[in-house]
């Protein structure tokens, strides 16, 4: 399932049993308003970044096949992981240098796939768990000069899809959310240039900027 975000206010959170998840890009602007929304609701959270205390790189598989080997083996079990990684990037394709097209595929693509690979081994042998993904509303969306980052997006849409196919029978729910513009750190470039904000407000799907506690609380929903 895909999930379109634009405004997503006081969802209802369940009052279940307290769960541990794992998150990556937990230093982000979405990671850590979902860590802190999850902890505030008794659940267990770790994860890890580039930058923080507990570091990893999303796109090196063998960087997170240890990291998950040491999560698994530091909890009982692991109920869900969250993959809040990528990068915004704004050019017209012809405009757009090879290495660049490739970063970005490299950023948003591969770091899900490894991770998604990385991490299911061991949810299968504990017998079931929950994965979620961030798209892009671009993925479904003509925005001009989105090309690279909606082929990315585009193409994590479709592996969530055949991969919450593949592992539904073993327990596994794997799901994504695709936000509009959502103001992050990671986002700032444009948010902070009322020009920029300005243009981006009356691209498609029309409408204000989500925060990040909002599509962090629609993530917290899905958990």
């Amino acid at each position: 399932m895909v999930c379109v975000q634009q405004r997503y206010l006081n969802m209802k959170l369940s009052n279940s049993a307290s769960k541990t998840v794992i998150i990556g890009g937990i230093t982000g602007g979405i990671g850590s308003a979902l860590s802190g929304l999850l902890q505030s609701r008794g659940d267990t959270v770790s994860g890890y970044s580039r930058s923080g205390n507990v570091r990893c790189d999303a796109t090196n598989l063998e960087d997170l096949n240890n990291y998950f080997r040491n999560c698994f083996e530091s909890y009982d079990k692991i109920d869900a992981y969250v993959h809040s990684i990528g990068s915004i990037y704004l050019k017209a394709a012809h405009l757009t240098p090879a290495s660049d097209w490739l970063e970005v595929q490299n950023q948003n693509l591969n770091s899900a796939f490894y991770a998604l690979r990385a991490v299911l081994p061991s949810m299968i042998k504990q017998g079931g768990g929950r994965l979620l993904f961030f798209s892009s509303v671009a993925a479904q969306s003509g925005l001009a000069n989105h090309e690279a980052i909606a082929a990315a997006k585009g193409g994590l849409e479709a592996m969530i899809r055949s991969a919450a196919a593949s592992y539904a029978p073993r327990g596994i729910r794997i799901n994504a959310i695709a936000p509009s513009l959502t103001d992050t750190p990671l986002s700032s470039s444009i948010t902070s240039n009322p020009q920029a904000l300005a243009f981006t407000e009356k691209m498609p799907p029309p409408g204000s900027i989500n925060s990040a506690h909002e599509v962090a609380s629609m993530a917290a929903w899905l958990l």
